[in-house]
């Protein structure tokens, strides 16, 4: 059978103080009062029976995710004990799915991202699986085209030989590069920004990380063993922090043959930062982007207003290049050529022992 598997454990610090550690961005409301996490599910359910769509997600957020989805069954949701980064969610989704089904074939995406229009996603999406129920030990990834030199994404290289093809070996990925190396990419061609989905076989995939890291195979297998039975989430508990917190990227795809890339050829969107949200609602004649029940800007200009409440109101006059995010407990505000340093502010506030408004 296909599967979907939605990676939706990350908190999204960027966005503070809308994104908390006990209310990540996947679950705001952002957009015209949906969420991202909905806006993801949505388009899977479009390729995927419902009760075939997973979910992974911190456990301090699974009762939000709940109630955000609410006609997914809530088995569906897999709660994960601890921070285990991209290489230990996928294993646990894969030891699952091969338990359920051994020839399981899992696609999975993110819960954080703006794909825009859908269409060619679900078409590159059937595609690739298509692939890998052919070529069985392929592991296959997804490559945005990229629209300026970013130096906040990792890149894959695809070997293009023949463009009437769809699908390309992966010649090598590549980190965070910076602005010199990040130009001379786009000059270059064939690189594309990481976009963080995949589709293979939950058994292949499994095969590899018992290769590449062994020591998350024992606890990868007692997860399978127990799963299904009445002791799944006591060995979920004992079991999921002993895996190695790495990326799938480190741990499996930089090492592992047959890797192959599709470009994808719609608009994709990060949404981890306040500038990204420029970059996805409309702006007034002034460049303000606001998400915001009620507000009132006066004489300002290229300013970012975020807030969920839809009763509280933003009043600002006279404001340039800042960015004003208000919660219930906290508001923030800050020039936006400093937004990089939100994770410095929140360094501090843990410092000062303010963790309550993390």
């Amino acid at each position: 059978m296909d599967f979907a598997v939605i990676m939706a454990g990350g908190s999204g610090q960027r966005l503070w103080p809308l994104s908390r550690q006990s209310r990540p961005k996947q679950i705001l409301k952002l957009l015209n009062g949906r969420t991202l996490l909905r806006d993801s599910f949505e388009r899977l359910n479009r390729l995927f029976d419902l009760r075939n769509i997973l979910v992974l997600t911190n456990a301090d957020y699974a009762e939000q995710v709940s109630e955000n989805l609410s006609e997914l069954p809530k088995d569906n949701i897999i709660p994960e004990p601890c921070v285990r980064d991209t290489a230990g969610a996928i294993g646990l989704a894969a030891a699952v799915l091969q338990k359920t089904d051994p020839e399981a074939v899992m696609a999975v995406v993110t819960s954080d991202h703006i794909l825009q229009p859908a269409e060619p996603f679900l078409d590159a999406l059937q595609t690739a699986i298509r692939f890998v129920k052919d070529h069985p030990e392929a592991l296959l990834t997804f490559g945005i085209k990229p629209a300026f030199p970013a130096t906040q994404y990792g890149y894959i290289r695809l070997e293009i030989q023949d463009e009437k093809n769809r699908i390309f070996p992966v010649a090598e990925f590549r980190e965070k590069p910076d602005q010199k190396t990040a130009e001379r990419f786009l000059a270059q061609g064939g690189y594309f920004w990481n976009s963080g989905m995949f589709v293979w076989k939950a058994k292949t995939i499994l095969k590899h990380l018992k290769t590449f890291l062994p020591e998350s195979s024992e606890p990868l297998e007692k997860i399978r063993s127990a799963w299904g039975g009445p002791d799944q989430y006591s060995a979920l508990e004992e079991w999921f922090p002993r895996l190695p917190k790495i990326s799938i990227d480190y741990a499996v795809l930089e090492k592992a043959p047959q890797i192959y890339g599709i470009p994808l050829s719609c608009r994709w969107l990060d949404m981890g930062s306040f500038a990204a949200l420029a970059d996805i609602i409309s702006s007034d004649s002034n460049q303000n982007t606001v998400v915001a029940g009620q507000h009132c800007l006066l004489d300002c200009r290229n300013t970012i207003v975020a807030a969920e409440s839809s009763d509280h109101l933003i009043a600002m006059i006279g404001m340039e290049n800042v960015i004003v995010a208000h919660s219930p407990d906290a508001t923030l505000i800050c020039p936006i050529h400093q937004a990089h340093r939100i994770k410095e502010l929140l360094r501090r506030l843990e410092s000062e022992g303010k963790t309550n408004y993390l």
